[in-house]
């Protein structure tokens, strides 16, 4: 039997539902396009956030830029002009969000701001120690005694003057004792103010610290110059002077007996050559001589004196001594203060000056010379130059003490002038 195929496509387009499912389909691709369609030509939605960076750790006084991106709810950027403020310190912030860092270590939490449109982000920062940029050295100053010990501390500061530890290198820069690797010093035995000796060094970092070293001297000596006090100049073989020479008392030469240059020179006490008088005054000069020799040494001398400045008591210098320039003796108030200076070969000057400080007087000055002594052109000495050979006094030289020699001669050259103290 025959089927008649003339219906089968309108019933195959009239399947329960096809059409109205295929019609769904296809309005729901055209809103899904059309709403694309419309949020691309709309833009960005509203700012819903701002987000502030980076977190970030800084050393004091560093600095950082942070940024600040505004979001719409669905994460989209949004362009933002914010307004940069700082909520709980640890340094500041310019209006183009560059950040500098205080001077105080610490957490600062969202303490980096950004603002605009209502909302607003934060950043935290943490500023720790910064780099080492003092060191502070105590005590300073320290008044020790002769051969004493003072532990000294270094502390190390960053510019913010936060500590920052530190393991220093200690030495000892302008004299006045010694120092350990640990900071321990010990004073020496030259009396006197040694600024800014004690240095801690870290690097290019230093600190110091000032040290006042005192000498405790010995009970005053007593010297006792007998007939030799009456004395300028006392001589054991001869005394000479070229011109000009004034010696404003006593003169005297004993065993020998040469005086050669009186006159033109001129001496305005007694003049004695290999008498009773001069061999007096020679055994008290012995007498003096051997008194001061056997005086133990309060402080070891530099090999010059010139810039130093000497309290009272005995100065030992183990060979030859020198003075160039200007010293200062100080007699801290006291004006029967001795001073005893020994050098043990030779005395040397050059445009030398002593100078007296606090009560200093020249009478109570004693310059021990264990060989001879020169004072160099222009010197102006003060004290009692004792030697147990020779003294030469050169051109314009002065001295307001005595020039006494026990085996040799005393030489004067141009316009010397030797006055008593």
């Amino acid at each position: 039997m025959k089927v008649s195929t003339t219906n089968r496509i309108p019933r195959a387009l009239a399947l329960p539902g096809l059409t109205a499912r295929l019609m769904i389909a296809v309005a729901l691709v055209g809103l899904s396009a059309a709403a694309c369609d419309v949020h691309s030509l709309a833009g960005p939605g509203a700012l819903a956030r701002i987000t502030v960076a980076p977190d970030v750790t800084l050393a004091i006084n560093a600095t950082q830029q942070f940024i600040a991106v505004g979001q719409d709810a669905e994460g989209t950027v949004i362009p933002i002009s914010p307004i940069w403020s700082i909520n709980s310190g640890g340094g500041a912030i310019d209006n183009a969000g560059l950040f500098t860092a205080g001077t105080v270590p610490g957490v600062y939490t969202a303490t980096v701001q950004a603002a605009a449109g209502g909302k607003m982000g934060s950043a935290t920062v943490t500023v720790i120690v910064g780099a080492l940029a003092t060191i502070e050295v105590a005590p300073d100053p320290q008044t020790l005694a002769a051969s004493s010990t003072q532990q000294f501390t270094a502390v190390g500061k960053d510019a913010g003057g936060n500590i920052v530890a530190i393991l220093p290198e200690w030495s000892v820069v302008a004299s006045g004792g010694s120092i350990s690797t640990g900071g321990l010093f010990t004073a020496g035995t030259v009396a006197g103010t040694f600024t800014n000796t004690v240095e801690a060094n870290i690097g290019s970092v230093s600190g110091f610290a000032t040290v006042v070293v005192t000498v405790v001297a010995s009970p005053q000596p007593t010297i006792d110059l007998g007939a030799a006090a009456t004395h300028s100049l006392l001589a054991g073989s001869t005394f000479t002077c070229v011109d000009l020479g004034i010696i404003n008392a006593d003169a005297s030469v004993w065993p020998g007996s040469a005086i050669t240059g009186f006159p033109p020179c001129v001496i305005t006490g007694a003049v004695h050559a290999a008498d009773a008088f001069a061999q007096a005054a020679q055994g008290a000069l012995t007498t003096a001589y051997n008194q001061l020799d056997v005086l133990p040494c309060n402080s070891t001398l530099t090999s010059d004196l010139g810039g130093q400045t000497l309290q009272p008591g005995v100065h030992c210098s183990l060979s030859s001594q020198g003075l160039t320039g200007e010293m200062f003796l100080d007699a801290l108030g006291d004006p029967n203060a001795v001073f005893v200076i020994k050098a043990a070969s030779t005395l040397t000057t050059a445009t030398a000056q002593v100078t007296l400080l606090n009560g200093a007087q020249a009478a109570n000055i004693y310059w021990l010379v264990g060989s001879s002594a020169t004072l160099g052109t222009g010197s102006a000495m003060k004290g009692n130059i004792i030697a147990l050979t020779s003294i030469t006094l050169l051109d314009t030289t002065t001295l307001l003490g005595r020039a006494l020699a026990r085996n040799g001669a005393v030489t004067l050259g141009t316009s010397n002038v030797i006055t008593l103290p």
